[in-house]
């Protein structure tokens, strides 16, 4: 496992090779230190991945010794996980894109990074009114009460307010950063920052040292929504980083809900038009936590897997995907690389020998 994890920060280091392209090579390969030494021609067979691609590949792999990579690595980066620990989020497993890294600071909850305590994003403006700061305030105060963790971007604004509402109601809150998870951005938050490092974590995909850059806060969204059970927009103009987040949501198959706000305020502008593309509407705190309430409960991974039934191959490689846990319908579709139709007509199949049964949202779980 720990030769696993130099062998993800290495192929971490290839130009061009990013989280999805990472992610579809783990899944062909046994391991990716397989995959250093596989010949050039095996990559062919991954979708996606093009000439371009097994050009840098074939470079890369001549630039790199991962083994002394990650131990020059680790004296600037004493924290991180990779898919290959089993302390990895296991939701953010789930998504498209995983981290190849995922760098830390703070207080590690392991029933966060297993998905066993739910996790809420809070995000939205840099600019709000004072509507919506009493209500994200409220809000995280009571989902903070009703044993949810609190996840948001550190960001002025809508993510301050709502880790310092969740740090003050004794809460669990995780801050995912654009830097390096030892700077401090913006620097007006650098108390609320020392306070996460003792009360809460801080992760980030970027390295330290990793200065702001914009390119890196709409990538750092996708975490957001990744580590979350459901995405909160408090407020958001048109053109807002908020709205990333949401569409991530949408894209990983998290709930988005949304404070709604008048057609006066261009903060809600952006929350106004989520709601007419379909998410959620937050009607008061009670209708909120009735909405959340019907989410599936993810349990403890067990220990030891339930026995495989004798299966036709097809139906068996979809059945153990969810044989330990309930997962998402674009998860399968996404590690099977199958056409949605040809998954639901297996998962049909499954339900009708009375295996699997579909939760709420497109999720699956085995029968046991």
């Amino acid at each position: 496992m720990e030769q696993e994890r130099a062998y993800w920060l290495a192929w971490s280091q290839i130009p061009g090779i990013g989280a999805v392209s990472l992610k579809k090579i783990a899944q062909h390969f046994s391991s990716l230190k397989e995959a250093w030494t596989a010949p050039a021609i095996a990559f062919a067979e991954i979708d996606g991945l093009g000439n371009k691609f097994l050009t840098a590949i074939q470079q890369g792999r001549l630039s790199f010794n991962p083994e002394e990579l990650i131990a020059l690595h680790l004296e600037q980066n004493p924290q991180f996980w990779t898919p290959a620990d089993a302390t990895y989020p296991r939701l953010l497993l789930e998504i498209p894109s995983p981290p190849p890294l995922l760098y830390y600071l703070g207080q590690v909850e392991p029933t966060e990074n297993q998905g066993i305590k739910p996790m809420i994003g809070i995000v939205g403006t840099r600019n709000p009114t004072e509507y919506g700061k009493r209500w994200t305030r409220k809000i995280t105060q009571a989902l903070v009460n009703h044993g949810f963790g609190i996840v948001s971007g550190m960001a002025a604004g809508i993510d301050t307010i709502a880790h310092h509402s969740c740090l003050e109601a004794n809460g669990r809150t995780i801050a995912v950063l654009g830097t390096g998870v030892d700077i401090v951005y913006p620097y007006s938050n650098r108390a609320l920052y020392q306070q996460l490092q003792t009360q809460g974590l801080i992760v980030s995909e970027y390295p330290a040292q990793t200065q702001p850059d914009r390119k890196n806060f709409p990538a750092r969204n996708r975490i957001i929504a990744g580590l979350c059970r459901a995405v909160l927009i408090m407020e958001a103009p048109k053109r807002s980083g908020a709205l990333i987040t949401a569409r991530f949501a949408n894209d990983f198959c998290r709930d988005v809900y949304v404070l709604p706000g008048s057609l006066d305020n261009t903060q809600s502008l952006g929350c106004l038009a989520l709601l007419n593309s379909g998410a959620h509407v937050i009607l008061s705190i009670e209708h909120l936590l009735e909405m959340l309430g019907t989410m599936p409960c993810l349990d403890q991974i067990p220990s030891t897997p339930k026995s495989i039934p004798n299966l036709e191959p097809e139906l068996e490689r979809i059945y153990r995907l969810i044989n330990q846990e309930s997962v998402s319908l674009d998860a399968i579709v996404e590690q099977t690389g199958q056409d949605t139709s040809k998954i639901l007509a297996a998962l049909s199949q499954l339900e009708l020998m009375d295996l699997v049964y579909q939760l709420p949202g497109m999720r699956y779980q085995i029968k046991h």
